[in-house]
């Protein structure tokens, strides 16, 4: 008995790289702007900062893992899109670092800490989304 042999066309997608690092950025982002605007009272206790400008940041960590995750998710990635997250991400791991510096009394020592790991984390994504944006060429 024969066996009808069927062939199949693979096609690559190179956004795929990055829009799997798109979609990690925003849902940790997300996660994290959740988080921050759910729980800034008790998370002003832990890391340091005033409950009011960790809602602040939560809410603009939620607008930008929205934005981040509509890039993600449409069909041709746009690279501009995906430059300004880069820029941002690196602006955020920049300020964060700073602020980790200028303003190390207003941390609580697990507040110091956070803020140096996060701002390494974002600075990953930022890293993972240039190698995506050079895959694409």
């Amino acid at each position: 008995m024969m066996t009808a042999v069927t062939a199949v066309t693979v096609t690559t997608d190179r956004a795929k790289f990055l829009r799997l690092a798109l979609a990690a950025d925003a849902a940790v982002t997300g996660v994290n702007g959740l988080a921050y605007l759910a729980a800034a009272g008790p998370l002003s206790g832990l890391l340091g900062p005033d409950a009011g400008l960790l809602r602040g940041i939560g809410a603009f960590l939620f607008v930008y893992a929205a934005a981040v995750g509509v890039l993600a998710s449409r069909r041709t990635v746009s690279v501009a899109g995906t430059r300004a997250a880069i820029g941002l991400n690196l602006a955020w791991t920049l300020a964060s670092l700073v602020a980790a510096v200028e303003a190390s009394g207003e941390f609580t020592t697990p507040g110091l800490v956070w803020t140096v790991l996060q701002a390494l984390v974002v600075a990953v994504f930022a890293e993972l989304q240039i190698m995506g944006l050079r895959r694409l060429r």
